[in-house]
């Protein structure tokens, strides 16, 4: 068989002795043409004929090119000049002999790659999930609703269930020949074209298959590249999906308006009834939302929704699917919506809560409720003092936490209808003092103790030269002293003893995460900036003496303990931990937070950025956690506010009234009878007048009162504190340092 083949192809005949070339063939014909040639039978043997001997010569392709080159009967002289690899025409025929394979061979390449990309792109089974998150429900711990966010949906629907009347109604106005195309419709598509082109009324153009693909995987870019995207995936899915598998995928998650999605959930919201028992008009109304649903919405626009109705069954009685007396006699149906919008969608609360109640809740079409830790007695106790506070044009932020990280109340602002924007959890502006307690956690690491000294005196060396509030300096100072009193220059001069990767480390240990710039002395007194959530939970961190606290908006389970084992929290020691809340109550009782006393022991610290553009108290009591922050959204200076003054008002007030039928324990005396008597709870009052003469009286934060005169021109400052009477050269305003 094989010498038939190479011979036909040799000789396009039947070869003779006489007329066969024998210098170069293949094989050589021993006997003229006979009967062997003729033998049909499908049992030929090579090896049993002697009139094929296959010689060890190559073939004669010269003999075949002369067979190619007949054209029309007509014999063109063969070409018999050789072309050696080296010469430019070898590879010139090769490269004809390989063009067809290389297009070829291009062509099946982008199909894998569009397969492949569709496959990525367009995975069949999204087109069963919902295009929108469900509905869901937050609940305070209590069971109290609190926010409800998220689309209305339904279930899918059955197809074979609904009553013909329905499917024939979104058939008729959205895509008449869908059971004729795949998934392209040239004519709708050449309508919309010449819509646009001669500036008739606009026409979509787009099948159902198309708006699945739309809706399903796509954005809603009107741009040539994404059209051409739906088309190809339009194509996809009438290659792998029924016709009536893409209807209802079609049906059950459309858009109806109103954040109504699906048809089951928008015939409970509009008419109160499951899809399978719609009436015609029922059904011809809604077939008209689908083009443009917030426009033609009937609970809002009942008139554009008759009018699109009236199109609808024009486009039925065009289909066949009504005949005109039908179509006018169909009447307008009513609307009965019964979903209740009795919650807010969003809180503060709400807000940065709700991705991970997504998860939670899981997939699915339905809705559903999640519980979180919110406590709605905290969080309306909250409300109220952020409301009575005298603001002005300031905003505030104000997180309470457990010990153990459940948020119990958020404010983010002043009024969330304005603003949305969380400044507890989204702003991150400078702490200030506050920050303080890393460095004082960072001392006692290191081995130091409240008593120990430190020097307090103004700093005239260095490239930084920090300044105490009210340019205050004295010789040596106990870490207790200098933490109540908030030292700028001691915390400096405590940050260079210890070394900034010291300091640094030990706020990531207490669940710091924001960047912090290595090297640099400002950072003790907290110029790198944080969120009130983060701060608030690294004082939990000491309240507990469990670090780092992550704070989370749902209970969460008990660890076992392995898990305990393997994730085992860091703690101090029980002195150290008794140092720093001996610091943190000494900063209240007789420090710069003295407006935060409690009759219970509290502890905490204040803060106030450069140039008064943040003030904050954070501190805990019982088993509460709270942080408060004031300040500006353009990041302008607040006039007379620091920490120590309404932010600890605030924070005391919230306090007072969330823990004070649970407070049991008084704070105690003074241990020395002769120690200083303790400061009386009176708010920060600044340069109040005395008299004509330019004389003001400013009472401090638990440190004593300064009154600034002028003593026969000269500006003198008279002040009064645990040091005795100390009188100072008078300063400017200019000169006067933000307090913390």
């Amino acid at each position: 068989m094989v010498a038939r083949f190479l011979s036909f192809l040799k000789n396009g005949r039947r070869a003779s002795p006489e007329t066969e070339p024998r210098g170069n063939d293949y094989y050589s014909v021993q006997e003229p043409y006979g009967s062997a040639w003729a033998d049909d039978d499908d049992d030929f043997d090579l090896h049993e004929t002697p009139r094929a001997t296959p010689r060890a010569t190559r073939p004669d392709f010269d003999a075949w090119d002369e067979r190619l080159d007949q054209i029309d009967g007509q014999v063109v002289a063969p070409d018999r000049t050789r072309h050696r690899w080296w010469q430019p025409r070898y590879w010139r025929q090769r490269r004809k002999r390989w063009w067809i394979a290389r297009i070829v061979a291009a062509l099946l390449l982008s199909f894998f790659l569009i397969v492949a990309w569709l496959a990525v792109t367009a995975p069949l089974s999204k087109s069963l999930e919902p295009i929108a998150p469900p509905q869901i429900t937050l609940l305070a711990a209590d069971g109290t609703p609190i926010a409800r966010n998220g689309a209305i949906m339904g279930e899918p629907v059955d197809l074979q269930k609904l009553p013909d009347h329905v499917t024939e109604a979104f058939l008729a106005i959205e895509d008449r020949r869908f059971f004729d195309h795949w998934g392209v419709d040239p004519r709708g598509l050449g309508r919309a074209v010449w819509a646009r082109v001669s500036g008739g009324p606009m026409q979509g153009g787009s099948t159902i298959t198309q708006q699945l693909a739309k809706f399903t995987f796509l954005t809603p870019d009107q741009t040539l590249s994404r059209k051409a995207r739906e088309m190809l995936i339009a194509f996809w899915l009438e290659a792998w999906l029924t016709k009536e598998e893409i209807l209802e995928r079609y049906l059950s998650n459309a858009y109806f308006g109103d954040n109504v999605y699906g048809l089951r959930a928008a015939s409970l919201h509009y008419f109160y009834r499951h899809p399978e028992n719609l009436k015609p008009e029922q059904a011809a109304m809604l077939a008209g939302l689908v083009q443009a649903p917030s426009r033609f919405a009937p609970t809002r626009h009942y008139d554009r929704a008759k009018n699109r109705m009236v199109m609808v069954k024009n486009a039925m009685v065009a289909a066949g699917y009504l005949t005109e007396n039908e179509a006018r006699a169909m009447p307008f149906p009513k609307v009965d919506s019964r979903t209740i919008r009795d919650l807010p969608t969003g809180t503060y609360f709400a807000d940065w809560a709700l991705p991970e109640a997504r998860d939670l809740a899981g997939g699915g079409y339905s809705s559903q409720q999640v519980t979180t830790t919110l406590d709605s007695r905290l969080q309306n106790i909250a409300g109220r003092v952020v409301k009575n506070a005298r603001l002005g044009d300031a905003q505030i932020a104000l997180v309470a936490m457990r010990k153990n990280g459940e948020v119990v109340a958020m404010i983010g602002g002043k009024d969330y209808s304005k603003s949305t924007f969380n400044r507890a959890t989204q702003a991150k502006r400078q702490p200030g003092s506050t920050f303080k307690l890393f460095v004082w956690l960072a001392a006692l690491d290191a081995g130091m103790e409240p008593d120990d000294l430190i020097d307090n005196s103004a700093i005239e060396a260095g490239s930084y030269r920090p300044k105490n509030a009210g340019e205050r300096y004295s010789a040596n100072i106990t870490l207790e002293d200098a933490f109540a009193r908030s030292s700028n220059v001691a915390a400096v001069r405590l940050f260079n003893q210890l070394g900034d990767e010291a300091v640094r480390e030990k706020a990531r240990e207490y669940g710091i995460s924001s960047p912090m710039p290595a090297g640099d002395p400002s950072v003790a007194l907290g110029t790198s900036t944080v969120t009130l959530l983060e701060l608030t939970a690294a004082y939990a961190g000491v309240a507990a003496n469990s670090y780092p606290i992550e704070p989370h908006a749902f209970p969460r389970e008990e660890q076992g303990w392995f898990d305990w084992l393997w994730n085992m929290p860091g703690s101090m020691s029980s002195s150290s931990h008794a140092d720093m809340e001996q610091m943190l109550r000494t900063a209240v009782n007789r420090g710069t937070g003295r407006a935060a006393v409690l009759s219970v022991p509290n502890f905490g610290k204040t803060g106030t950025s450069q140039n008064n553009r943040d003030a904050l108290f954070v501190g805990y009591a019982g088993d509460l956690v709270v942080g408060v922050w004031i300040g500006n959204d353009d990041n302008s200076p607040l006039a007379g506010v620091s920490g120590g003054g309404l932010p600890a008002r605030i924070w005391r007030d919230f306090m007072r009234q969330a823990i004070g039928a649970t407070a049991v324990e008084a704070v105690p005396t003074p241990t020395n009878p002769e120690g200083p008597v303790q400061p009386l709870d009176v708010p920060n009052l600044e340069d109040i007048p005395l008299d004509d003469n330019g004389s003001r009286l400013r009472i401090d934060e638990g440190e004593g009162v300064t009154i600034s005169t002028q003593v026969e021109g000269v500006p003198l400052e008279i002040r009064l504190d645990d040091n005795g009477l100390v009188v100072n050269p008078g300063r400017s305003e200019d000169d006067r340092a933000p307090r913390n």
